[in-house]
Order: structure tokens, then C-alpha cells, then sequence
């Protein structure tokens, strides 16, 4: 299986009152068409690792890769325009703009990348609604829904253009059983597709369910 993605001695440092080592010297590799959990304890740093790797936070020491591009020390725009292409990222609160359909908020993404025009991201919204079973709601306003079928549509935004790297932050944290067994069968599916999966969790049965789990403690990786 090919590298995307990899770190180099990756040191993330709180300095606030007095200084604080979350993240200490990582070195980690994950493979295309993995499923990947990062699990531990609440405060091990697994979260601030996750934004690390999707680049949204670049306070830090050592390397980061992503599909074949050392992402550490490009310019904040470098750094939008790359995870807009790139990094497909799934929050645990869906944060979609109420008054905007589902569809609207699918496509918005899309929109910001310009490289469709827009029939065809109408399109391609669509049927990302369509694979998360959402279709039937593609006109409705995003805020009249419930949290399970936001999500969904949270998810089916992440795809939209079509990102190597798919990063979710407990996308499972609020919902319910029969919702959190949909979200895993579609990281499966999208798995099994040749995309990356790599998703903070504190499921032990969602996490086990996954290809392979690294579990951390104390900023640490530890298995």
C-alpha cells in the first residue's frame, strides 16, 4: 500500500501560564485506503494531534506529509487551498449553516474550490446526498433536520471534493446507535474505495470495528 500521509518527530507545545508537551515526538505512517481510529483517555491529546495532521493547526515542531507534499511550513493560504483539494474534515458538531438547504451546504466547498462549474458541483452534491441516503432532503433547510441526518449531510460536504484524506473528530459523539453504524459503513465503503480514514473516537466498539487503532496516552502513541 502507498504512504499518504506520515509524520517526523511531531512536538506540540500549550504555552499559556507555563508551557505544556501534548504532543511528544510522533512518528506515524498511514497508508491509502486505510481506516484508521486514534483512541485514549480525554486529554491525551488525540484531538490536537487530529488538527495537527489535518493542518488546521500548524503551531508546531517536526514534519507532517500528506500525499506526496510536506504540508509543514506553507503559508496559511498554501494551507486553506491545499485542505480545501485534499482533506475531507468531519466535525463532531456538524456545523452546517441552518438557513442554507443540505444541498447548499454539500456544494458549498465545491463552490470555494472552482474547479466545476456549477450544474456540474449541483450535480455532484447530489450525489454525495445520494450515497449518504439523504437525497430526499436535499431541498430542506439544514437546521429543520435531525442531528443524525446533519451529520450525514456533514459528511457528504466532507466529500464533495472528492479529498485523498477523510478526518473526523468523534463524528459519532452525538448520535445514536442505529446513526453511528450508518457513519461507520460509509467510512467502510469509502475505505474500501482507495479513501483514507482517520477518525478520533472514544467507541471502543466503533474503534475496533476499524482496520487498525492507535491508541495514545500522555501525548503519546502508545500501541
Amino acid at each position: 500500500m502507498s504512504e499518504i500521509l506520515k509524520t517526523i518527530q511531531l512536538n506540540k507545545y500549550f504555552r499559556e501560564t507555563e508551557e505544556f508537551h501534548v504532543i511528544k515526538s510522533i512518528n506515524m505512517t498511514i497508508n491509502a485506503g486505510e481506516f484508521v481510529t486514534i483512541t485514549g483517555k480525554s486529554g491525551c491529546g488525540k484531538s490536537t494531534l487530529l488538527y495537527l495532521l489535518s493542518t488546521m493547526d500548524n503551531d508546531y515542531e517536526g514534519e507532517v506529509h500528506i500525499n506526496n507534499t510536506k504540508v509543514t511550513g506553507l503559508s496559511q493560504n498554501e494551507l486553506a487551498a491545499f485542505r480545501n483539494e485534499n482533506i475531507g474534515f468531519i466535525f463532531q458538531f456538524h456545523f452546517l449553516l441552518p438557513e442554507f438547504t443540505a444541498l447548499q451546504n454539500v456544494m458549498m466547498p465545491a463552490l470555494k474550490l472552482a474547479k466545476h462549474s456549477r450544474a456540474e458541483i449541483e450535480e455532484r452534491a447530489y450525489a454525495k446526498l445520494k450515497q449518504m441516503q439523504m437525497e430526499d432532503y436535499a431541498l430542506k433547510l439544514s437546521g429543520k433536520l435531525s442531528g443524525g441526518q446533519q451529520q450525514r449531510i456533514a459528511v457528504a460536504r466532507a466529500l464533495i471534493n472528492e479529498p485523498k484524506v477523510i478526518m473526523a473528530d468523534e463524528p459519532t459523539g452525538n448520535l445514536d446507535s442505529v446513526n453511528t453504524g450508518i457513519v461507520f459503513d460509509i467510512f467502510k465503503e469509502l475505505a474500501s474505495k482507495g479513501n483514507t480514514i482517520i477518525a478520533v473516537t472514544h467507541d471502543n466498539d466503533f474503534a475496533e470495528r476499524s482496520d487498525r487503532i492507535i491508541e495514545m496516552k500522555d501525548g503519546e502513541i502508545v500501541q
